[in-house]
């Protein structure tokens, strides 16, 4: 079955002390987004055997009773003694913090799991956790449970310790958990959420076989089951992201290795107009980029116009493309995996080892010239140098609308006075920025708003689809330049996070279908070109309601067509119900008291964790591709549930 793997090589770095108490500090949130990370604690030591060469199958089956359980085809956890801790390694793993075989570099080459606290946080917030472990012939059990005694809860605790249960010719192991509804405000797993992630991980370790299993769901009889594999690895992913865009039928692959790192990169390009790369360290979606993209930008430049050159594609008199001019339009997909990764920034999603830069680059450099002096990759880099030169071209009209953004007066010069009523607060962190369709709804904003911190923009019409054009079309845009003017933080590579002027950016429309577009074509838009207000968690969508329910003095709002027949039943006969159908119907106070006023309000907080799939929902909604949004819709579209990629929160 490979290397040697005991007990020993099990190294423990501290205790599983203070997780219950302080859940955010190991899981980030108690909300949906943390809910999962449990499921991806065991998730990620599945993928670490396999992707080291142990295993080539994962099975997640989410059960009726809200547990989870993952089953791999791995070596199985040891069961052997610890020699340090004096218990086996499977109680180990599932009750100290930091404890597994992947810090000493010698059963795992690389490992994903590092970048979470292990299986044992999973178990810390479970209910219970059943664990099976097949291996040597052997079938074992062991079970935990968080436990009250003397009025406290005990996290994790063992009630059945590691015993043999039977004999087996399986190796691998198999956990089953519950997740602590002590903990959580929400228990309930989402099958797109799981899906996605284990499709994502699917593409990026090729060939190997992931199960979904959902047993909420049942089809013709039979619970609902997707398997996921991918023989072509990224060039599926890639033609999965690009969604019947590409300009050219089949993604350039490459791949190499070094001393440091292992890499593969495949990309394409599409119609649109937009760059998108995606990267990937150790199977750990990296949506703030880092020193990998950085090395990865610079070998595309240089080897495109050293090829090129070479081909005659550039003339003697003609200009290199830049970067930026032969990525507009690309969907790159790069992974690599190494062994003491670095992260950095807010989310911890951004590489920061310094030695990876030149590495990804050679690699890079030397594959692509490779590539692109076979016969059969010369019309792709023609197609790469007609698109470089056609972005070249208008680059500079970009340039000269950017120059909107940065003059001294941006906010005069864009007509935002009489439009934007901003915020008295000098304090970034504390203000918020009100983006509101029409002006009728504004001027009852700017009525509602606490001026102390809060500023109001009306939308006077509709701004710009910036899926559908170029930089220099969407800066065109009055309502758009309004937007960046009033933000501060510039746009695409210019875009500075530390100027933004308010920390909380809501989007406040109508629930109407006007309403939902012009939701989608600013979440479109802070997308493409301020990424980092969405990634850092700045974004918000506004709640107003959808109706008022009365009785005499009493009165409720209700937000959801859901939640009306059980509003209705509590006020009890003689009620009247109000429907409103825009934010302009309803005066100041009850828009401050409904949808502006921190202390009742509800926000949808936008986030892009996912980034791939994020695109993949972008480019199909708001492209022109009428038959892929239908089938999008036909498939994933809930509107009983809230989005999966916003997390709603009081705030």
């Amino acid at each position: 079955m490979g290397k040697h793997y005991d007990s020993k090589d099990i190294v423990v770095l501290e205790g599983l002390d203070a997780v219950r108490m302080r859940p955010g500090m190991y899981i980030g949130t108690t909300g949906t987004k943390g809910l999962h990370h449990l499921l991806w604690e065991i998730v990620d030591n599945s993928i670490d055997e396999i992707s080291n060469g142990f295993g080539n199958n994962i099975t997640v089956t989410l059960f009726r009773d809200g547990s989870a359980q993952v089953e791999d085809n791995g070596r199985g956890i040891p069961v052997d003694i610890h020699p340090q801790m004096k218990v086996s390694g499977v109680e180990v793993v599932f009750t100290q913090l930091h404890a597994g075989g992947k810090f000493n570099n010698e059963n795992y080459g690389y490992s994903g799991g590092l970048h979470g606290v292990g299986a044992s946080v999973t178990n810390a917030l479970s209910r219970w956790l059943d664990v099976k472990v097949y291996r040597d012939g052997k079938e074992y059990e062991m079970r935990f449970e968080s436990i009250t005694k003397n009025g406290k809860i005990r996290s994790g605790a063992v009630v059945t310790p590691l015993k043999q249960i039977g004999s087996t010719n399986r190796f691998g192991t198999c956990v089953r958990f519950l997740p602590d509804d002590r903990v959580f405000e929400d228990i309930t797993f989402s099958h797109e959420v799981v899906s996605k992630r284990l499709r994502e991980l699917a593409f990026l370790n090729k060939g190997i076989e992931i199960v979904l299993i959902d047993e909420r769901y049942m089809r013709g009889g039979s619970p609902s089951k997707k398997v996921f594999k991918f023989n072509g690895g990224l060039k599926d992913f890639v033609l999965y992201l690009n969604n019947n865009r590409a300009e050219h039928p089949n993604p350039i692959y490459i791949s190499g290795k070094s001393d440091l790192i292992e890499l593969e990169c495949a990309f394409q390009y599409t119609s649109s107009y937009t760059e998108n790369i995606f990267s990937y360290v150790n199977n750990i979606p990296t949506s703030e980029g880092g020193t990998h993209e950085t090395g990865l930008k610079s070998a595309i430049t240089r080897a495109f116009n050293d090829v090129a050159r070479r081909l005659n594609f550039l003339k003697d008199k003609e200009e290199n493309p830049l970067g930026e001019d032969y990525r507009e339009g690309m969907t790159v997909v790069l992974a690599i995996k190494m062994r003491n990764v670095q992260f950095e920034g807010q989310t911890k999603t951004k590489l920061g080892n310094p030695e990876i830069k030149n590495e990804v680059e050679n690699i890079v450099y030397n594959q692509l010239v490779t590539v692109f002096e076979k016969n059969e990759n010369k019309k792709v880099l023609e197609l790469a140098v007609k698109k470089g030169k056609a972005a070249a071209k208008v680059r500079e009209a970009a340039k000269r609308a950017k120059e909107i953004t940065r003059q001294k007066n941006s906010i005069e010069n864009s007509n935002l006075i009489g439009k934007l009523a901003s915020a008295s607060g000098k304090k970034s962190e504390l203000n918020e920025l009100f983006i509101v369709e029409g002006d009728s709804a504004g001027g009852s904003a700017k009525q509602a708003r606490d001026r102390s911190f809060q500023a109001i923009l009306p939308l006077r019409g509709k701004p710009l689809n910036a899926e559908k054009k170029r930089l220099a079309q969407v800066l065109a845009n009055e309502e758009i330049r309004t937007i960046i003017s009033a933000l501060g933080t510039g746009i695409g590579e210019d875009f500075d996070l530390s100027n933004l002027k308010y920390h909380k950016v809501i989007i406040l429309s109508d629930a109407d279908q006007d309403g939902a577009h012009i939701r989608a074509i600013l979440m479109t838009f802070f997308f493409r070109y301020m990424r980092g207000l969405v990634t850092n968690g700045h974004l918000y969508i506004g709640l107003p309601p959808l109706y008022k329910v009365q009785k005499k003095e009493h009165e409720e709002y209700v937000y959801s067509d859901q939640e009306l027949p059980e509003v209705i039943e509590r006020v009890g006969k003689g009620y009247s119900i109000q429907r409103y159908k825009g934010l302009g119907e309803m005066n100041p106070e009850q828009l401050w008291d409904t949808t502006m006023d921190p202390q009742k309000r509800t926000l949808v907080q936008v986030n892009v964790e996912d980034a791939a799939n994020a695109e993949l929902m972008i480019t199909t909604w708001m492209g022109d591709d009428i038959e892929a949004r239908k089938s999008y819709i036909s498939e994933h579209a809930n509107f009983n549930k809230k989005d999966e990629f916003a997390e709603k929160k009081g705030l």
